[in-house]
Protein backbone atom coordinates (compact mmCIF):
# COMPACT_ATOMS: atom_id res chain seq x y z
CA UNK A 1 0.00 0.00 0.00
CA UNK A 2 2.84 2.36 0.85
CA UNK A 3 4.42 1.73 -2.57
CA UNK A 4 1.19 2.68 -4.30
CA UNK A 5 0.93 5.96 -2.37
CA UNK A 6 4.57 6.81 -3.14
CA UNK A 7 4.00 6.06 -6.85
CA UNK A 8 0.84 8.18 -6.93
CA UNK A 9 2.59 11.05 -5.15
CA UNK A 10 5.62 11.01 -7.43
CA UNK A 11 3.44 10.69 -10.55
CA UNK A 12 1.34 13.67 -9.44
CA UNK A 13 4.43 15.80 -8.89
CA UNK A 14 5.84 14.83 -12.32
CA UNK A 15 2.70 16.13 -14.05
CA UNK A 16 3.59 19.71 -13.12
CA UNK A 17 6.82 19.74 -15.13
CA UNK A 18 6.42 16.89 -17.62
CA UNK A 19 4.87 16.87 -21.05
CA UNK A 20 1.45 18.50 -21.31
CA UNK A 21 2.15 20.46 -18.12
CA UNK A 22 0.24 23.48 -19.42
CA UNK A 23 -3.03 21.67 -18.70
CA UNK A 24 -2.18 21.76 -14.98
CA UNK A 25 -2.65 25.53 -15.20
CA UNK A 26 -5.35 25.83 -17.87
CA UNK A 27 -7.85 23.34 -16.48
CA UNK A 28 -8.18 25.02 -13.07
CA UNK A 29 -8.45 28.33 -14.91
CA UNK A 30 -11.30 26.99 -17.05
CA UNK A 31 -13.02 25.58 -13.95
CA UNK A 32 -12.60 28.98 -12.26
CA UNK A 33 -14.16 30.81 -15.22
CA UNK A 34 -17.22 28.56 -15.10
CA UNK A 35 -17.31 28.95 -11.32
CA UNK A 36 -17.33 32.75 -11.57
CA UNK A 37 -20.25 32.63 -14.00
CA UNK A 38 -22.23 30.26 -11.79
CA UNK A 39 -21.28 32.12 -8.60
CA UNK A 40 -22.62 35.37 -10.02
CA UNK A 41 -25.85 33.61 -11.00
CA UNK A 42 -26.13 32.18 -7.48
CA UNK A 43 -25.67 35.62 -5.91
CA UNK A 44 -28.18 37.22 -8.27
CA UNK A 45 -30.94 34.79 -7.26
CA UNK A 46 -29.97 34.94 -3.58
CA UNK A 47 -28.69 31.38 -3.30
CA UNK A 48 -26.16 30.41 -0.64
CA UNK A 49 -22.61 29.44 -1.68
CA UNK A 50 -22.55 26.14 -3.54
CA UNK A 51 -20.52 23.98 -1.15
CA UNK A 52 -22.50 25.27 1.82
CA UNK A 53 -25.72 24.23 0.06
CA UNK A 54 -24.30 20.74 -0.45
CA UNK A 55 -23.58 20.44 3.26
CA UNK A 56 -26.60 22.18 4.75
CA UNK A 57 -29.52 21.24 2.46
CA UNK A 58 -29.75 17.44 2.23
CA UNK A 59 -33.21 17.61 0.63
CA UNK A 60 -31.88 19.67 -2.30
CA UNK A 61 -28.52 17.90 -2.58
CA UNK A 62 -29.32 16.00 -5.80
CA UNK A 63 -30.47 19.16 -7.61
CA UNK A 64 -27.45 21.07 -6.29
CA UNK A 65 -25.06 18.37 -7.55
CA UNK A 66 -26.75 18.37 -10.97
CA UNK A 67 -26.37 22.15 -11.13
CA UNK A 68 -22.68 21.94 -10.24
CA UNK A 69 -22.05 19.08 -12.66
CA UNK A 70 -23.59 21.12 -15.50
CA UNK A 71 -21.07 23.83 -14.75
CA UNK A 72 -17.89 21.79 -14.27
CA UNK A 73 -18.66 18.46 -15.94
CA UNK A 74 -17.01 19.24 -19.27
CA UNK A 75 -13.83 20.43 -17.58
CA UNK A 76 -13.79 17.28 -15.42
CA UNK A 77 -14.20 14.96 -18.44
CA UNK A 78 -11.52 16.91 -20.32
CA UNK A 79 -9.19 16.50 -17.32
CA UNK A 80 -9.83 12.73 -17.36
CA UNK A 81 -9.15 12.43 -21.08
CA UNK A 82 -6.00 14.57 -21.03
CA UNK A 83 -4.63 12.71 -18.03
CA UNK A 84 -5.25 9.38 -19.77
CA UNK A 85 -3.32 10.66 -22.80
CA UNK A 86 -0.52 11.93 -20.53
CA UNK A 87 -0.27 8.62 -18.69
CA UNK A 88 -0.21 6.64 -21.92
CA UNK A 89 2.54 8.82 -23.39
CA UNK A 90 4.73 9.07 -20.29
CA UNK A 91 4.08 5.83 -18.39
CA UNK A 92 2.82 3.53 -21.13
CA UNK A 93 -0.01 2.50 -18.81
CA UNK A 94 -3.20 4.15 -17.58
CA UNK A 95 -4.01 4.28 -13.86
CA UNK A 96 -7.73 5.11 -13.50
CA UNK A 97 -7.39 6.06 -9.83
CA UNK A 98 -4.75 8.65 -10.63
CA UNK A 99 -6.92 9.99 -13.45
CA UNK A 100 -9.78 10.62 -11.03
CA UNK A 101 -7.46 12.22 -8.44
CA UNK A 102 -5.99 14.56 -11.04
CA UNK A 103 -9.41 15.44 -12.49
CA UNK A 104 -10.78 16.24 -9.04
CA UNK A 105 -7.74 18.39 -8.20
CA UNK A 106 -7.76 20.24 -11.53
CA UNK A 107 -11.51 20.72 -12.00
CA UNK A 108 -13.71 20.06 -8.98
CA UNK A 109 -11.62 21.66 -6.20
CA UNK A 110 -11.00 24.98 -8.01
CA UNK A 111 -14.66 25.11 -9.02
CA UNK A 112 -15.88 24.62 -5.44
CA UNK A 113 -13.51 27.19 -3.99
CA UNK A 114 -13.98 29.91 -6.60
CA UNK A 115 -17.75 29.51 -6.90
CA UNK A 116 -18.19 29.85 -3.15
CA UNK A 117 -15.94 32.90 -2.92
CA UNK A 118 -17.59 34.62 -5.87
CA UNK A 119 -21.06 33.95 -4.51
CA UNK A 120 -20.15 35.40 -1.11
CA UNK A 121 -18.47 38.50 -2.55
CA UNK A 122 -21.17 39.17 -5.12
CA UNK A 123 -23.91 38.72 -2.50
CA UNK A 124 -22.25 41.25 -0.23
CA UNK A 125 -21.89 43.75 -3.06
CA UNK A 126 -25.54 43.29 -4.08
CA UNK A 127 -26.72 43.76 -0.47
CA UNK A 128 -24.69 46.97 -0.15
CA UNK A 129 -26.12 48.30 -3.41
CA UNK A 130 -29.65 47.49 -2.29
CA UNK A 131 -29.06 49.18 1.06
CA UNK A 132 -27.73 52.30 -0.64
CA UNK A 133 -30.58 52.35 -3.14
CA UNK A 134 -33.18 52.06 -0.38
CA UNK A 135 -31.74 55.04 1.54
CA UNK A 136 -31.41 57.37 -1.45
CA UNK A 137 -33.93 60.15 -2.03
CA UNK A 138 -36.58 59.40 -4.65
CA UNK A 139 -36.12 60.93 -8.09
CA UNK A 140 -37.42 64.50 -8.55
CA UNK A 141 -40.49 63.46 -10.55
CA UNK A 142 -41.57 61.06 -7.77
CA UNK A 143 -41.49 63.62 -4.96
CA UNK A 144 -44.85 64.27 -3.28
CA UNK A 145 -46.71 67.27 -4.73
CA UNK A 146 -47.75 70.16 -2.48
Amino acid sequence: MNDVLVRIGSNLVERVTGPMHLRVYLQPLMAAVFAVIEGLKDAKVGRSPYFWLLLSQPADRAATIRNGWRSVGKVFVLALVLDAIYQFIVQGFIYPGEMVIVAVLLAIVPHLVVRGLVTRLASQILRKRQAIASTEAPPFDQLPKR
